[in-house]
C-alpha cells in the first residue's frame, strides 16, 4: 500500500520482492519494503507501530549484498539525493551528499565543478549511503582520505547524528558501521566531505598510466583519470544489467609481510603492496586465478572468466548457490597458498 498523505511521499508494501533491489538479480522477499524520498520522513517510518523492533536492512541499488534469504523484517531504500558544495578561503571544498545520491553521479558532479580528488572512485557502483560503511576504495584511493563526518539516523538513540571521521572506525573496506555493536544501529543518510585544494592527480597505480596512453593523453586532468579509470573498469568488470554480479567479492588479503615475502619468493608474479608497518596487501585476483578457480561454474553460479574477484548470476543461480561457489574460492585458495580470503559484500 502507498500512504496518502500531504507531507509524505513515503511508500510502504507488504511482502516485497527483492530481486531488482540486489545486482545479483537473486529471488528473495521482505515482509516490509519501505521507501523514503525526504530524510525527514525517517521519524515518522520508525513511529510506525506495524515496523517496531523488525530487523533493518538498507538497500540502495543492492551492488554489495548477497540475499541467501527472504528478509523477516523491513528493507528500506532511501531516494534523498541532493549534493551542494561550498568553497572555503583556502581553496578546500566541503561537499554533502545525501544517501540516495548514486556515487558515480556524485564524482561526475565535482569534476564537472573543477573539484579534483574523487575521480580514482569513478564507476563505482552503489549509492552515497553505503560509501562510508564499506570505506569504498579503487586505483589507490579510499574514500576515508576525505571524510568529514557521516549524518545517520541512530535507532538506539532515536534521532539524527553527524558522526564525525574518527568516530567512524575506518579500515580497508571496513567501518563501525559494520561492526556488530552497530551494524543495525545507524542508517546512513547523508555524506560530508572535505577536499584538499592543490591535491596532485594519483597516476601510480598499476594500470592508470597505461590506460592514459592508450587514450593519448601526456598532460591528464582529473576528468582524463576518471575517463581512463572508468574504461578500465568497464573493460576488466562484468555490467551487472548483462550478467548479474555485485563488483569485486573477495578482499584482497593483508598479511604479516614476513608471510608476503616467503609467498613471492616461491611465486615472484604475485602482486602486492605496502599496507602499513610489517603488513603487506597480496592481489586476491591474482591468488584465486593461480588457484584455478577464474571462470569456474557450478550451475547458473560461477566466477566470472573476465575478472576473478566477481562472483557472477549465470541466469536462475540463488543466493545459497552463489555462496557455495565463494566458499569453494575461499578454500581452494586457502589450501594452495594458505590465504583465508574475505567476501567483501554483506551476505544475508
Amino acid at each position: 500500500m502507498r500512504r496518502s498523505a500531504r507531507d509524505t511521499t513515503m511508500q510502504i508494501t507488504e511482502d516485497a520482492p527483492l530481486d531488482r533491489l540486489n545486482t545479483f538479480g537473486v529471488p528473495a522477499r521482505t515482509r516490509w519494503l519501505a521507501r523514503i524520498e525526504a530524510l525527514g520522513e525517517l521519524p515518522a517510518l520508525f513511529a510506525d507501530p506495524r515496523l517496531a523492533d523488525l530487523p533493518v536492512l538498507v538497500l540502495g541499488d543492492g551492488s554489495n549484498v548477497l540475499m541467501t534469504r527472504d528478509w523477516p523484517g523491513l528493507v528500506l531504500t532511501i531516494a534523498a539525493d541532493a549534493v551542494s558544495s561550498t568553497r572555503a578561503a583556502d581553496g578546500s571544498h566541503r561537499v554533502r551528499a545525501e544517501a540516495g545520491l548514486g556515487w558515480h553521479a556524485l564524482v561526475e558532479w565535482t569534476l564537472a565543478r573543477g573539484i579534483i580528488g574523487l575521480e580514482n572512485l569513478v564507476a563505482i557502483p552503489g549509492r552515497v549511503g553505503a560509501a562510508p560503511i564499506q570505506n569504498i576504495g579503487a586505483y589507490g584511493v579510499e574514500l576515508d582520505e576525505f571524510v568529514e563526518s557521516v549524518e545517520a539516523w541512530d535507532r538506539r538513540g532515536g534521532g539524527f547524528v553527524a558522526i564525525p571521521r574518527e568516530a567512524c572506525g575506518f579500515a580497508y573496506r571496513d567501518s563501525r558501521f559494520k561492526s556488530e555493536a552497530d551494524r543495525d544501529r545507524f542508517i546512513v543518510t547523508a555524506l560530508n566531505l572535505h577536499i584538499p585544494p592543490g591535491r596532485s592527480l594519483r597516476l601510480d597505480y598499476p594500470g592508470v598510466r597505461e590506460a592514459l596512453d592508450a587514450l593519448g593523453i601526456e598532460t591528464p586532468t582529473a576528468a582524463d583519470v576518471a575517463r581512463a579509470i572508468a574504461a578500465i573498469r568497464r573493460r576488466k568488470l562484468p555490467d551487472p544489467r548483462e550478467i548479474g554480479n555485485a563488483g569485486s567479492f573477495f578482499k584482497n588479503p593483508v598479511v604479516p609481510s614476513a608471510q608476503a615475502d616467503a609467498l613471492r619468493a616461491r611465486h615472484p608474479a604475485l602482486p602486492s603492496w605496502p599496507a602499513g608497518p610489517g603488513r603487506t596487501k597480496l592481489s586476491a585476483a591474482w591468488l584465486i586465478e593461480a588457484s584455478g578457480m577464474k571462470g569456474h561454474r557450478d550451475g547458473d553460479a560461477g566466477v566470472s572468466d573476465r575478472h576473478a574477484l566477481v562472483l557472477v548470476n549465470h541466469g536462475r543461480a540463488t543466493g545459497t548457490e552463489l555462496r557455495r561457489v565463494a566458499e569453494r574460492v575461499i578454500t581452494t585458495v586457502r589450501e594452495r597458498f594458505g590465504i583465508a580470503l574475505e567476501p567483501e559484500p554483506r551476505i544475508v
